[in-house]
């Protein structure tokens, strides 16, 4: 039968059942749907009793525009080396070592200034499930594998390439760019990024097609990527 969403709750419900705090990664190319999935899933899990699970994005670890700009990179900002890889492998080391007796902040990323922002998501001890989402959680290049190594699970979310496309304009232009702007971003940086992703979907442990992901929000002025 074919994959639905309950499935997929289902699944990341069982990752935390082993007694220790797990962390589900959610992989995928710029507009896929990852932080629409984590946002449903961990909304469907903790319900309206007390929260046990939490969303904890990538795009947090996006270097600031004025690093950026000192190495040079400032035109190629959502590339696998605009983010500090080794950072975001070092919280998820923690997230899985600190589960008992305090709080873990992680950083988020601001849309409408398009930069990352310190301390802002907290991660309690009673958390039990930690979903994060990102383009290059399955790369093979630099600290990316270390990042993959912290996870127990990563699902790829794939969806059809010219709706991927119109959400990815339609959030640019959400978020201050005209349209010929929008459109010659998403046919340039973001589609080179999207082309060395794809391949990675072959070491996902399992396949989220666009028929199991819920429906795309509207973009909300803070976050990750979706």
């Amino acid at each position: 039968m074919p994959l639905t969403f309950d499935d997929l709750l289902a699944r990341a419900r069982d990752l935390a059942t082993g007694g220790r705090r797990a962390i589900l990664g959610i992989a995928g190319s710029p507009g896929a749907g990852k932080t629409t999935l984590a946002e449903r899933l961990v909304g469907e899990l903790n319900g309206p009793g007390e929260p046990w699970a939490a969303h904890v994005p990538m795009d947090g670890f996006h270097l600031a525009d004025v690093e950026l700009d000192r190495l040079g990179r400032r035109g190629r900002k959502g590339a696998p080396d605009t983010f500090d890889a080794a950072g975001y492998a070092a919280l998820l080391r923690r997230l899985r070592e600190e589960a008992d007796g305090h709080t873990v902040y992680a950083p988020g990323f601001e849309r409408v200034l398009e930069q990352p922002l310190a301390g802002v998501i907290p991660v309690p001890p009673e958390i039990r499930l930690v979903v994060t989402e990102g383009n290059y959680l399955l790369l093979g290049t630099g600290s990316w594998p270390l990042v993959r190594s912290r996870l127990d699970e990563v699902w790829f979310c794939e969806i059809d390439e010219q709706e991927r496309i119109r959400r990815l304009v339609a959030r640019h232009e959400e978020f201050g760019k005209d349209h010929d702007t929008a459109v010659a971003w998403v046919r340039g940086t973001d589609q080179r990024n999207a082309d060395l992703i794809a391949p990675t979907r072959e070491r996902a442990d399992l396949l989220v097609p666009a028929s199991a992901l819920p429906a795309p929000c509207r973009p909300r002025r803070s976050g990750a990527v979706r």
